[in-house]
């Protein structure tokens, strides 16, 4: 795997240096007290850039708002660290620099797996997981932990499990926008809202399991947005950025997920309803289009 950084301008190398750090220190920090022996054991075993930071390709577009974001896969080696409680501090420390310190000019995005998932997943010839290992940059190392030779996944039943995918996933979407759009029409905005939110979520998990048979298990909007949207560009026009209402929406519907259940500060008007409703309307129609054409339907 490729250890150099040499494509990115030294700022980006500097932030990158920054994320590694960050994430041993919070992860460190979140296992430090733990008496159980797996945990007392927990170890980072790599750490890998992918995605377009990695290719060479990232997007930083001041106007149109559109933003490449640091994608790293984090490998472990025990399964029960891939648990949300490892990493959450790591996130929320990122986040901070990213929005508030200025100290990284990108989001970080980060999927944890352990190193026997990872090697299954490439023994099962994953096209997401094979993508990392073939593109894919290692920030960090340690001795001894190989990943499995990928397998080669036969056109056949790549096409096969990708079909099935997308007729469990898309029609799922299909009825939590149907119920959305039935609750804005009862006024039970916040049920609608957090609907709209799930229409959202299972398109981006819908467009990524059919495209590359994987996609990260989490509700995390944004995190699942930049994933499909560098893996299928057309899905961008989905959402617009270049004004602060529409970015505003987009903002409703992400936190809809937690607050529309259990704030009472959220509040959400009709008119944002069914501006965001069209929005994931025109979602629902982009990942059609890519699915298919994926797909040869």
């Amino acid at each position: 795997m490729r250890t150099d950084l040499d494509h990115l301008p030294q700022p980006k190398q500097r932030e990158l240096e920054h994320v590694v750090r960050v994430i041993f220190e919070e992860f460190e920090a979140a296992h430090a007290l733990g008496t159980l022996r797996w945990k007392k054991q927990g170890r980072i075993l790599k750490l890998v850039l992918y995605g377009s930071y990695a290719r060479g390709g990232w997007v930083d577009d001041p106007i149109g708002g559109y933003k490449s974001d640091y994608d790293i896969l984090v490998v472990v080696n025990d399964e029960r660290l891939v648990d949300f409680e490892y990493w959450s501090a790591a996130e929320d420390r990122l986040m901070r620099d990213m929005t508030i310190t200025g100290t990284l000019s990108a989001p970080v995005n980060l999927i944890v797996h352990s190193l026997t998932d990872v090697n299954q997943q490439l023994e099962k010839g994953r096209p997401f997981f094979i993508d990392i290992v073939r593109d894919g940059i290692a920030l960090y190392e340690a001795e001894g932990f190989c990943f499995a030779q990928p397998r080669d996944l036969p056109p056949e039943e790549a096409r096969a499990e990708a079909l099935a995918h997308f007729d469990k996933w898309f029609p799922s979407a299909d009825a939590f926008l149907a119920s959305a759009k039935f609750l804005i029409e009862r006024g039970d905005t916040n049920e609608a809202a957090f609907n709209l939110h799930q229409a959202a979520e299972r398109l981006y998990h819908c467009a990524l399991l059919v495209l590359t048979l994987y996609s990260p298990k989490s509700h995390k909007l944004n995190f699942l947005r930049s994933h499909a949207e560098e893996l299928a560009p057309d899905l961008v026009a989905a959402w617009p950025r270049s004004d602060k209402v529409s970015r505003r929406r987009y903002e409703l519907l992400r936190q809809a997920y937690v607050h529309a259940r259990y704030s009472p500060h959220y509040v959400i008007t009709e008119e944002e309803l069914l501006w965001i409703a069209e929005r994931v309307s025109e979602l629902q129609r982009l990942v059609d289009a890519v699915c298919r054409r994926h797909l040869d339907l």
